[in-house]
């Protein structure tokens, strides 16, 4: 992973790779905490937008084979209020909300994750915690909800090349302003392929 300064102490932007969320995601302490990782990680979802979401929001799309996650209430980044959205929600993460919902005998008009936006934040921080204990990696203790959603739009725009407009769309983004910066970290990866693909390796 990559540390980046912001100007407070001992406070960092940490990069993260695939492989490094899924540490936290093996680390979590239970489904619960599973779920928030994946959410913040595979869906993008923002810390106060997890307790939004319950069963009733999750939508098979008409070709039968993609879900929708409806964020009730995104970011206001605009001025005009927060506005609800449609996230993408990959199968498996579907998967995994079903089982959670069905193991915790969950209403279909109840949230997944019973906390508080600060209690999201802690679950994140504890799980983040665990990874620096289990890999020995220190700089997992620096790994804040906001990290989670970083990796899920470079992930999008930088390792996979999807259409940015697609990008602001399904992570609740007004302009392209807010997502150039994840556009402008490319991962160790992307940095091997382009010397690879240029003879240069």
């Amino acid at each position: 992973m990559r540390l980046e300064a912001t100007g407070a102490e001992d406070q960092y932007k940490v990069w993260l790779t695939d492989s490094e969320l899924e540490d936290l995601e093996r680390v979590a302490a239970s489904q619960r905490d599973h779920i928030i990782i994946r959410l913040g990680g595979r869906v993008g979802l923002r810390a106060f937008e997890i307790p939004q979401v319950m069963p009733k929001h999750v939508k098979r799309t008409d070709d039968g084979d993609h879900y929708r996650l409806r964020v009730p209430e995104g970011k206001d980044t605009t001025g005009n209020g927060g506005k609800p959205r449609d996230a993408y929600l990959p199968a498996d993460v579907e998967g995994d909300l079903h089982r959670f919902q069905n193991a915790e005998d969950i209403d279909r008009g109840a949230p997944f994750v019973d906390l508080t936006e600060r209690g999201v934040r802690d679950v994140v921080k504890r799980t983040a915690e665990r990874a620096a204990e289990e890999t020995g990696d220190d700089d997992f203790r620096y790994v804040s909800s906001h990290d989670l959603r970083r990796r899920f739009a470079q992930r999008l725009l930088v390792d996979e090349q999807i259409n940015p407009r697609v990008v602001m769309q399904v992570g609740g983004w007004d302009s392209f302003a807010a997502i150039e910066p994840y556009l402008n970290a490319p991962t160790p990866q992307v940095v091997n392929e382009a010397f690879e693909e240029s003879g240069l390796a």
